[in-house]
């Protein structure tokens, strides 16, 4: 690789290192606190946790390696190779604030909001370097590419709700509505940041 082309490289990484410390903060110390239900890989865990009693980190981490072998196989090598930095990051650092005893916690209406922008941020950071942050953003942009008419951040919107349905059994009418709150924020914040793409650094979307 010539030195511009390592230059980008090396500035997409920081990009999805930055997105994925966005969201470990904004899962660990506001979702999972709160038990809000969003409908993404950390909810799904959560759901899962709840029926089998396998610690969350175990379920966390596992669905995250798994999309990361999708990711490999259906988004490609350029993909995959910035999402493993990016998923190995977001790991390390969920697990890590999850397990710190400190809390950022206000009350429910401050931390949704924040936990929106944060996470809102965080997938724009990846998604728009083409990475990904190896959740279920992942199906979206693998509908994506194969359909460039899929809204990637609606796909996401719906994604989340399904995983809500589910998680309602589980965690009650409260955690949905908030969960489904959040959504519709967070999503519209991600869609605002992938059209104005305010980092000017859009090559896939």
């Amino acid at each position: 690789m010539d030195k511009n082309t390592i230059k980008e490289y090396v500035r997409d990484i920081f990009i999805i290192l930055i997105g994925n410390t966005f969201m470990a903060i904004a899962y660990s110390k506001w979702m999972v606190p709160n038990e809000i239900i969003n409908g993404g890989t950390t909810s799904i865990s959560m759901i899962l946790n709840k029926v089998l009693s396998v610690p969350l980190l175990y379920l966390s981490n596992g669905l995250t390696l798994l999309l990361l072998i999708t990711c490999y196989i259906f988004l490609g090598k350029d993909n995959f190779s910035k999402s493993i930095f990016g998923s190995l990051f977001y790991i390390t650092l969920f697990s890590l604030f999850y397990s710190l005893p400190f809390s950022l916690h206000v009350n429910v209406v401050l931390d949704v909001l924040l936990a929106s922008i944060f996470i809102g941020i965080g997938y724009y950071c990846c998604i728009i370097v083409n990475g990904s942050t190896v959740g279920i953003d992942v199906v979206a942009l693998i509908m994506h590419k194969k359909n460039n008419n899929i809204n990637i951040a609606k796909t996401i919107s719906k994604i989340n709700m399904i995983v809500l349905f589910v998680g309602l059994i589980v965690y009650g009418v409260k955690s949905i509505i908030v969960g489904m709150v959040f959504t519709f924020i967070y999503s519209r914040i991600l869609d605002y940041f992938l059209k104005c793409d305010p980092l000017k650094v859009s090559k896939a979307i």
